[in-house]
């Protein structure tokens, strides 16, 4: 099949040629993996936390990346051989930093991947590293058109970028559309960082949640947020009011990048996320992940700070090692309080698990898989993940396994 993308300087979106073009709203009841819509002077805009959260975030960062679409996607029936979706992107910038690449959509049918496509233009929010200020240019809407699809009835994804805000527009086809049916499928909430949120990865359908699903075949609910996967009250609100039949969170990274915390708030505000979630899935299986290896944060504290020193993007660690006795905090100190709280935890809860992030991606993935950056995995480093967690939490004697 085909797949392209066209873009028009005006404000409206272009209109591609679609013979006897059927034109679907574009509703909630189409999407997949957003836990609430708002109503823009464009269209629609997926969110990944709901309004009362969102009410409550205490910075630019999350209150962007939440509304990224990460793992949401629209999904429905239809006998279409062609499909135009209109959409207004805002891509997110940082000044000193190469500009970013388009967001990819990925289109599937019937589960199996049949297009790829870029919306070029939209808008872009650059921020800068070092004082956190923000410029916005504006841009306009544009059309993603894959053609060539099969002409029988079929169900439909179309994944969102996951580093884009993604404002929908409309949607055409040369067939009637319907939501797609109830997949019967058990629903995954996972929350995380930027790594589960996909940084570095190049698709939608290749971050490494969206990859283990697809392996476990269960329906992804992705609540991972670059920089902002704090333990955050509101968070953990969130997840115990969404329906799930799995939950798994990661813990640790970004409270070291950050330096959000010392040892002795780290202990309760685990709990007390813990305890949130259980209010709403007590018996659910809940698997703590602890992070994976980064060398940056290994043993040296946060907080993290940009290096362009060559051109890219690097981050290096600015705590001091010498401070961990007294409460701060590193990767390896996370791994062990995880550790020792799931096990007090799991003598009165028999579905919470622990899942060391070092069998995700260790030394041995490191060395063969360098973080590029120093903190994010690489697209190759996404699939090794994903295929390490498929296998330990949605195998045969994993927590997530039949």
């Amino acid at each position: 099949m085909n797949s392209q993308s066209n873009s028009t300087p005006d404000d409206a979106p272009t209109t591609a040629s679609v013979d006897a073009p059927v034109t679907t709203p574009v509703t909630a009841g189409l999407l997949r993996g957003a836990l609430d819509v708002e109503r823009t002077a464009h269209g629609l805009l997926p969110h990944r936390l709901p309004a009362h959260a969102r009410r409550q975030i205490p910075d630019d960062t999350l209150a962007q990346v939440e509304a990224q679409t990460s793992g949401v996607r629209l999904a429905f029936r239809t006998r279409a051989t062609r499909v135009e979706l209109d959409a207004l992107p805002t891509r997110r910038a940082y000044r000193g930093a190469p500009a970013p690449a388009d967001g990819s959509y990925d289109l599937l049918v019937d589960g199996v991947l049949a297009g790829r496509t870029v919306v070029p233009g939209g808008r872009v929010r650059a921020m800068d590293m070092t004082d956190g200020s923000v410029e916005v240019r504006e841009g306009s809407p544009g059309t993603a058109v894959f053609d060539g699809l099969p002409a029988r009835d079929k169900d439909v994804e179309i994944w969102l970028p996951h580093n884009e805000m993604t404002e929908l527009i409309a949607l055409r086809t040369d067939a009637p559309v319907e939501p797609a049916p109830d997949s019967g499928r058990r629903v995954w909430l996972h929350h995380g960082s930027s790594i589960s949120h996909g940084s570095n990865a190049a698709h939608p359908t290749e971050i490494w949640p969206a990859r283990a699903a697809a392996a476990g075949g269960v329906e992804l609910v992705n609540l991972g947020f670059g920089g902002s996967a704090m333990l955050d009250p509101f968070t953990a609100r969130a997840m115990r009011d969404t329906p799930a039949d799995l939950i798994s969170v990661k813990i640790g990274i970004n409270i070291v990048n950050a330096d959000a915390m010392r040892l002795r708030a780290f202990v309760p505000a685990v709990h007390g996320f813990l305890d949130t979630v259980r209010e709403g899935h007590p018996d659910t299986p809940l698997l703590v992940m602890t992070p994976i290896l980064c060398p940056t944060h290994e043993d040296t504290p946060g907080p993290l700070m940009p290096d362009f020193a060559d051109g890219s993007v690097r981050f290096k660690a600015t705590g001091d090692p010498a401070e961990v006795p007294a409460g701060r905090l590193t990767l390896t100190v996370i791994r062990e309080v995880l550790a020792r709280i799931v096990k007090e935890r799991a003598a009165e809860d028999e579905n919470l698990h622990l899942l060391d992030g070092l069998a995700l991606f260790g030394e041995e993935d490191q060395a063969e898989l360098p973080l590029p950056d120093g903190i994010h995995p690489s697209p190759e480093g996404h699939r090794r993940i994903a295929d390490n967690f498929a296998r330990l939490a949605f195998g045969p004697d994993g927590p997530f396994g039949r």
